[in-house]
């Protein structure tokens, strides 16, 4: 029989766990999508060399488990003079392991951006960074938002491979009140219900997002207004 007793006597550490568990994924993501968006963007390099080893670290990357990843960036990284504390590992390690995938997101979001959109900016002279920043970029997150919210909710339910390397998060903090009561049936209904929680919240955060971007670019898009003003103007 299921006993709340022991969620509630073991309350104060769970809910530690669980904010360390949102610490390293918070932060895990911030890092995979910036990296994912600084791999698309050495994408566009016209160097063959740098095209194959970035394509060569997404498929490396998407190729090997997470946990094996995760045990040569803490284990390994000492032999070349990386010494990280497990928390910062796990953080690290998420943020690799999501850059290859927010890479690909990103780039089906670039390819997605109509040619005319970015030919429309081009000829009322505007820069690169300029049409990045007010054309291509608004564009992608309305057709990769979806994805890019998927993406983070893997990411939630992978953070419970970091308590393997003794990062404090809410698998290790469950694992602990486990092996303490013997409570086995009580730590996974208790560990199901949090990540339930963190994944629901993301995905009614995520859909918001997409309706509120969605509503917004649709009314004062840049790269519309990019576009009527070269057709005005032609």
């Amino acid at each position: 029989m299921l006993d709340l007793s022991l969620l509630v006597q073991y309350g104060p550490a769970l809910l530690r766990g669980f904010g360390v568990t949102i610490l390293c994924w918070g932060a895990g993501c911030l890092i995979g999508m910036v990296l994912g968006f600084v791999l698309l963007l050495l994408r566009q390099i016209p160097v063959k060399p740098l095209r194959w080893v970035i394509r060569a670290y997404i498929e490396v990357i998407r190729g090997t488990p997470f946990l094996i990843q995760l045990f040569l960036l803490y284990s390994g990284g000492p032999s070349i003079g990386l010494r990280l504390e497990a928390t910062a590992a796990g953080i690290l390690g998420l943020g690799i392991y999501g850059s290859a995938y927010f890479a690909e997101i990103f780039r089906a979001g670039y390819q997605a951006v109509p040619k005319g959109q970015v030919e429309a900016a081009l000829s009322l002279g505007m820069s690169y960074s300029s049409i990045l920043r007010r054309v291509i970029v608004p564009a992608m997150l309305v057709s990769t938002i979806p994805a890019i919210v998927n993406m983070m909710a893997i990411l939630t339910k992978e953070t419970v491979v970091l308590s393997i390397i003794t990062v404090p998060e809410l698998m290790y903090e469950m694992q602990t009140m486990a092996a303490e009561t013997f409570a086995t049936f009580e730590t996974i209904v208790g560990m199901a219900l949090f990540y339930w929680l963190l994944v629901e919240v993301v995905s009614r955060l995520g859909r918001r997002l997409e309706a509120r971007v969605t509503r917004f670019l649709t009314h004062a898009s840049p790269q519309g207004d990019a576009t009527k003003t070269a057709t005005a103007r032609a």
